[in-house]
Formats: structure tokens, sequence, C-alpha cells
């Protein structure tokens, strides 16, 4: 239950990160206020239940999409986000879209290595103490 608890706490800090990551590149990306936290909370369950689902749709049918599974469940929860939540909104094109999706999955993913790193050495060096 422990690991359970760590693993979204993880994936919530890395997924805000994404997304903030991405409205400072993006100039059609905006976050806003206290409604961000709904955004990100819709974000990571979706993702998190299209995650799964994709992988295994892919391993059935196409086994070359399996590489891009986590981007299109980026994708979907992206989209999701912003049609559920005001806290997220994207406006522009498919260009807007396309790095949008690009640059929150490409920083979730390095907060996701290295949130733990850090977590985990604060929880070791707090426990030798």
């Amino acid at each position: 239950m422990i690991r359970f608890l760590i693993r979204t706490a993880i994936m919530l800090l890395a997924n805000a990160i994404g997304l903030i990551v991405a409205s400072l590149v993006v100039s059609g990306i905006s976050i806003t206020g206290l409604s961000f936290v709904v955004a990100v909370i819709v974000f990571t369950v979706i993702e998190a239940l299209a995650d799964p689902l994709l992988s295994r749709m892919a391993e059935k049918s196409v086994p070359a999409l399996r590489g891009g599974v986590a981007l299109i469940a980026t994708f979907i929860g992206l989209l999701i986000t912003t049609l559920v939540s005001s806290g997220l909104s994207i406006t522009g094109g498919a260009k807007t879209w396309i790095l949008g999706t690009l640059i929150v999955w490409l920083a979730a993913l390095l907060a996701g290595l290295i949130l733990p790193i850090f977590l985990v050495k604060k929880a070791v060096d707090k426990r030798n103490d």
C-alpha cells in the first residue's frame, strides 16, 4: 500500500511538472490556479487508465505500436483534461497539440525518473538519523 501511494504521488508530481513545463514552453498551453490541481488529478487518472488499456491493445493488434503507447496516453489525457477541466487550456492547431504532448510526456518521464531518487534519498537519510 505504501509503494502504491508513493508511486501515485510521484506520478502526480511528475505530471504536474510536465504540464507546467509545457505551459512555459508552448504558447498555446495555459494552466490556471487552483483548478490546475484538478487538471493534474484528471490528467493522471486518465493517463493511468489509458496506458494499460492501450498497451494491451497494442500487444494484441499492432506490436510495433507499443513504443508510442505512452505518447498516445499522454495525448488522450491532455484531450480529456481540457474537455472536463478549466485548469488546462490548449489553444492552437495540431502543432500545439503535438508539441504539447511531446513536452508533457518528456518532462513527466524525466521527473518520474528523477523524483524517486530525491525522495528515496531523503527518506533513507531521515531513517539513518
